[in-house]
């Protein structure tokens, strides 16, 4: 067998494994699921290319598939988000694997280029990267395409886009707007583990402080309960009226970012956007003020540019002291996701829901193969009782039943008071 992976250090392959199978351990939702899939080798023959975040919980998915008669290549789908010893316990058992932690932007792409030569009938995606290259430089691979699942907020934004210019050349499941997703991973998932990378990178204490969560979509209501519930007074910037109204009713101060600017003392970006934090902005930060991104790409925070104008010193391995004008900020991961760069991302349950809604998205491709056209398509209200139900029944709980009289009342229409 030849090496078909790309991958920090083999030697680190044990660690991985017990990594792994603590994450399974935790992901007994997709575990059932599993059942079903591997029985019915949903999967034979199907080569699925994955750009996703390179963890333990990953790892599952992956395995999953490959028991389900899949071939799968998988990269990162950002240059500081892959566990290494993860990497290299799935290239020890023959997974072409092409992912490190702190890869340059070229050594990124090259990865990605790694995993379209094995011309997927199935890509899935964080982010969107992948199905970008595919649309930009290897429209190669595009015969072979049956379909694409895209998990995160900011690949379904760029997903639109593509979609309103009418360059889409093959069908995408917004697997990221699954009910299930938004509420476990989007919800409690970003909240925790964005804290979880901030304190792993600061070791400061959060009650008390003032916590300026920059978007209230449902990453950002995450973060800003988990914030609040840790006893942080919690302002939110949002440039839609509705979300803002919510941040108001949530108990929440809502403001623009210039004026937040003044009085934050952490500052998060959740919102797929670029350009959110700007220099002009930091320069107005009050000394010792904290400045991270939970959003996908690096660009919620303009750290290069800032970057330019002031002196850089390193304090811990993801925290960074900017000084400028006489005073200093400090900048987490260097602007990329904290929870994956200073921490783990979610916690493995989380990554169950996520995933069951990722293995649903490209059955529901297979299923359909020739039928779709070149657009976005989103998991169906069942699908997602399906995964309510699977995770439900792991977790020992039982919910009631309605009576056939109550079934006929809610489908009629005559009986009134």
């Amino acid at each position: 067998m030849g090496i078909n992976y790309s991958i920090k250090d083999i030697d680190l392959a044990e660690q991985g494994r017990k990594q792994i199978e603590l994450a399974k351990e935790q992901m007994e939702g997709l575990q059932e699921l599993k059942k079903e899939l591997v029985e019915a080798k949903a999967f034979k023959g199907i080569k699925i290319g994955m750009a996703l975040h390179v963890t333990k919980e990953t790892a599952v998915l992956v395995e999953t598939m490959i028991e389900a008669g899949a071939q799968v290549a998988i990269t990162g789908c950002n240059p500081l988000s892959t566990q290494d010893d993860v990497a290299a316990a799935l290239a020890k058992e023959g997974v072409h694997v092409y992912a490190k932690k702190g890869v340059s932007v070229k050594e990124y792409y090259n990865q990605l280029n790694s995993v379209l030569d094995i011309k997927p009938h199935i890509t899935i995606d964080d982010g969107c990267d992948l199905v970008n290259l595919v649309h930009t430089k290897r429209k190669d691979v595009l015969d072979s395409i049956i379909g694409g699942c895209e998990e995160t907020t900011t690949g379904i934004i760029r997903l639109q886009a593509m979609k309103k210019d009418g360059v889409l050349k093959y069908p995408v499941v917004a697997v990221n707007d699954s009910k299930t997703k938004h509420l476990v991973d989007n919800y409690y998932g970003t909240g925790q583990s964005t804290f979880d990378g901030i304190l792993r990178a600061t070791n400061v204490l959060v009650a008390g402080k003032t916590v300026v969560v920059c978007g209230y979509g449902d990453c950002g209501k995450g973060i800003a309960m988990r914030a609040k519930g840790m006893g942080a007074k919690v302002i939110v910037i949002e440039v839609n009226y509705f979300r803002a109204l919510q941040a108001h009713f949530d108990g929440h101060h809502v403001m623009p970012i210039n004026e937040a600017a003044k009085i934050g003392d952490i500052f998060i970006t959740v919102t797929g956007d670029k350009g959110v934090i700007r220099v002009e902005h930091m320069k107005q930060m009050k000394s010792g003020a904290i400045v991270c991104n939970s959003g996908h790409f690096d660009l919620e925070v303009e750290v290069a540019k800032l970057k330019d104008i002031s002196k850089v010193t390193k304090i811990r391995t993801y925290m960074d002291k900017y000084e400028l004008d006489g005073r200093h900020i400090y900048i987490l991961a260097e602007g990329r996701l904290v929870n994956l760069a200073a921490a783990e991302g979610h916690p493995s349950l989380v990554m169950s829901f996520s995933f069951c809604n990722q293995i649903l998205g490209a059955k529901f491709l297979l299923d359909n193969k020739g039928k779709l056209n070149n657009d976005l398509y989103w998991l169906s209200d069942e699908i997602d009782e399906k995964i309510s139900q699977i995770h439900l029944n792991s977790f020992g709980i039982k919910i009631d039943k309605l009576t056939e009289e109550q079934k006929k009342y809610l489908a009629g229409w005559e009986e009134g008071t």
